[in-house]
């Protein structure tokens, strides 16, 4: 590894090494990661250094963004940890951001709201801008006006495996710059990306949480309610079983609650008369929806801001029918003994189904609802939870949408084969992207992710 060492300006830790375990981390922490290196790259330069040695020396490379990516760890990999690449850089003109590759949402938001715009992030503050965006993206206020995260994006700087840096665009590489947005990090590292800001500052829009005894009458009003909703309305609802943490308000402390998520851009009185069918459904726990500050947009989820344990699976709907209804109520409602923390359903759709003037490798264009199932244990827990996991899949599979997932949803088990994978992408698609991989990746060092295989 001397000659690793030599080659790039951060740090390059071993096993054992201090401050590996730190280096090395990820949200998830019962996917634990061991790679045969961890290098902190600090620019572009050590990204290519660290790339170019993997490939010399025939071994896979993992990335680590700065946020809630999670990477599959063979112990001889070479681990590019990009959290020390943070320059951000806005546009107010073109309304555009450049940030580099370890730079998070929370960021990003603080400093586009001194210009009075707004980026497409995700419903936590700390997920990590490349991840996300290379996943489609799907944002809890600009998700079924603007489309996805991805379909906004003007350029993107990347390392191949040949070790040389590429500006990627949909003029210079229309392909490359498609497979990207969609296909995660199996082309190569993202060292920069720019993309679209949005003329926002304030929404109206929160979560109101409702006792878990009234889930029939508040899921079955949210299941008539969404589908009417105009493009400028977003939403999702949680059937959720919070834990007793001293830093939830005091009313959600180990509660059964349905929660409906929402946020719509617009006038906030029209905002509130869409809401009111919502509002009828039931007295609620708590009542956050109201006119706030785009920065306050992480207020509609409440995702844990921490590394969990966690298991987590995902599936689609086609429709959300009064037989979905009575089956979630049955799987999750009261008395059922369902001990996951959350089964959301995100109603999508809108510029969601639209292609985008550049287009990308997202699958789920067409798909009207995305489900999503979280448990927080430990791996003494794990065959258990996993088994409810299960279950909630073959559950909705009579309605699911053939086998296409959100990708930044996929959890490991559910991308554990390519025969999977394809599945996930559909088969002229996946067939697209293997061509791509192939071109850029032959030896598919890149594969310590939902790998797509060269063709």
């Amino acid at each position: 590894m001397k000659k690793l060492r030599d080659a790039v300006a951060g740090p390059v830790l071993l096993p054992g090494d201090e401050g590996y375990a730190a280096e090395v981390a990820s949200f998830d922490l019962n996917q634990p990661v061991r790679p045969a290196a961890a290098v902190g790259v600090t620019g572009a330069a050590d990204v290519r250094a660290a790339v170019g040695f993997a490939a010399r020396q025939h071994l896979p490379v993992a990335i680590r963004g700065g946020g809630h990516q999670v990477v599959t760890g063979e112990q001889d990999a070479i681990l590019i940890n990009t959290a020390r690449m943070q320059d951000v850089r806005i546009d107010p003109g073109a309304r555009t951001c450049r940030v580099e590759a370890g730079v998070r949402w929370g960021t990003v938001a603080a400093e586009a709201a001194k210009y009075g715009l707004a980026p497409a992030s995700g419903s936590s503050p700390r997920v990590g801008v490349v991840g996300y965006t290379l996943g489609g993206g799907q944002s809890p206020v600009f998700a079924r006006s603007q489309g996805y995260a991805a379909d906004h994006v003007r350029r993107l700087d990347v390392v191949t495996a040949d070790g040389q840096s590429r500006a990627v665009t949909p003029h210079s590489e229309p392909d490359l710059y498609w497979a990207l947005l969609g296909g995660k990090s199996n082309f190569g590292v993202v060292t920069a990306i720019e993309f679209d800001l949005f003329e926002l500052t304030e929404f109206y829009g929160g979560g109101i949480f409702f006792p878990g005894e009234r889930a029939a009458d508040v899921l079955d009003a949210w299941r008539r309610w969404a589908p009417g909703l105009p493009e400028q309305a977003t939403t999702s609802v949680g059937v959720m079983r919070l834990p007793p943490m001293p830093d939830l308000p005091e009313p959600l402390r180990g509660a059964f609650v349905v929660h409906v998520r929402y946020a719509y851009l617009g006038a906030a009185d029209e905002g509130e008369r869409l809401l009111a069918p919502i509002r009828a459904a039931g007295t609620p726990l708590m009542d956050g929806v109201r006119l706030m500050p785009y920065t306050d947009n992480p207020l509609i989820h409440m995702d844990p801001m921490e590394p969990i344990p966690f298991y987590d699976r995902t599936t689609t709907l086609r429709e959300f029918s009064p037989e979905v209804l009575d089956a979630l109520i049955g799987f999750a409602g009261p008395g059922s003994g369902n001990p996951l923390l959350g089964i959301e359903i995100r109603a999508l759709g809108g510029a969601l189904d639209r292609e985008p003037a550049a287009p990308n490798a997202v699958p789920t264009r067409g798909v009207p609802y995305i489900v999503f199932g979280l448990a927080v244990g430990g791996p003494d827990q794990a065959d258990p939870l996993r088994d409810w996991l299960d279950r909630m899949v073959r559950l909705f599979d009579p309605w699911a949408v053939d086998d296409r997932r959100m990708i930044n949803f996929l959890s490991k088990e559910e991308a554990a084969t390519p025969e999977q994978v394809r599945l996930v992408y559909g088969a002229d698609r996946y067939d697209r992207l293997a061509r791509i991989k192939h071109d850029v990746d032959p030896e598919n060092i890149f594969r310590m992710n939902h790998n797509i295989r060269p063709a």
